[in-house]
């Protein structure tokens, strides 16, 4: 049962993801850079949050003083670092490409259980990581033509070891901080590690406050900005989390690959961006992979396993 709706969960929180693109292209349309378009999400999201979150850590605040790192890394790595390294690797790549090395953080993942843990990959995972990956770069179409670029693909690993790290710092429950917690505390560092970043001019965070276009519509600016803070940060970190304490960090991560194939859905009703035939083949790939490595995986919590300490190392 605690599979059942950790899979649920995960799959929710995909979706939710998954909507970011969509919801943001009738801002970005209208003249709103990206960065400022994730910064308000992340902002949005995390004000949303503090009410819920305040509630849920009732008589828990002592969990604060041993589980104030992991909120810090989260907020610093997977939030912050993440949405920063990958818009300096989408500035010297295509989407596509820094898309396919961003969610490189699977892998990141599978070498942690690896040399954290001692729990070497067995081959089903690593034919379900193989598949899933081919899978994502049919998705992307990235075999079209692509620019690379040594400074971008940096940037894009880095971005990768941000994503990692939301899936490894999400599954650790030793300091017993509510999920709610931790992905509120998380948003609002990335917020205003994001807003120094944009004030100091690393990022470009030009916004327009003018209608914008949405599912075919002319609505007000925040209406797109409140969709993106309640659903597609929100609702998206809050259910993602306690997804992967029920899945644990591999299959978790493997799972959040879905979040690319629930993207091209919205686009296609949205926006009515149809996908392609190869990008269709290729989601069949990445079901598959994640099928394969939930063959191979333990259930949580089984003998032997270790729980991930707060250690601040290894998630658009």
């Amino acid at each position: 049962m605690n599979l059942v709706v950790g899979l649920l969960l995960a799959l929710a929180s995909a979706s939710a993801f998954g909507t970011s693109g969509a919801l943001a292209k009738g801002l970005l349309t209208a003249g709103w850079t990206p960065a400022a378009a994730v910064t308000w999400r992340v902002a949005v999201g995390a004000l949303a949050l503090l009410v819920p979150a305040a509630l849920a850590m009732r008589r828990r605040w002592h969990t604060l003083r041993a589980g104030w790192r992991s909120v810090l890394l989260f907020g610093l790595v997977a939030v912050a670092g993440c949405q920063l390294t990958y818009f300096l690797a989408v500035e010297r790549l295509t989407v596509a490409v820094a898309l396919l090395l961003e969610y490189c953080g699977v892998l990141l993942v599978v070498l942690w259980h690896w040399l954290r843990r001692g729990r070497r990959p067995r081959p089903l995972t690593l034919i379900g990581t193989a598949l899933a990956l081919v899978g994502l770069a049919l998705v992307l179409d990235v075999f079209g033509p692509v620019r690379v670029d040594p400074l971008g693909v940096m940037w894009g690993l880095i971005a990768a070891a941000g994503l990692a790290t939301y899936f490894v710092v999400s599954e650790d429950e030793s300091h017993g901080m509510p999920p709610l917690a931790l992905a509120t505390g998380g948003l609002a560092i990335g917020a205003l590690v994001l807003l120094l970043a944009g004030g100091v001019g690393l990022l470009e965070t030009t916004w327009v406050a003018t209608d914008v276009e949405l599912a075919g519509r002319v609505v007000p600016w925040w209406v797109t900005v409140l969709a993106l803070g309640l659903f597609a940060a929100a609702f998206a970190y809050a259910t993602g989390i306690a997804s992967v304490r029920r899945l644990g960090s591999k299959l978790a991560s493997f799972v959040g690959l879905s979040e690319v194939l629930f993207a091209v859905a919205w686009a296609w009703l949205l926006l009515g961006e149809a996908p392609a035939p190869v990008q269709l083949a290729g989601g069949v790939l990445v079901l598959a992979g994640v099928f394969v490595v939930r063959l191979d995986e333990e259930p949580k919590g089984e003998a032997g396993t270790v729980p991930v300490e707060a250690l601040g190392t290894p998630g658009d």
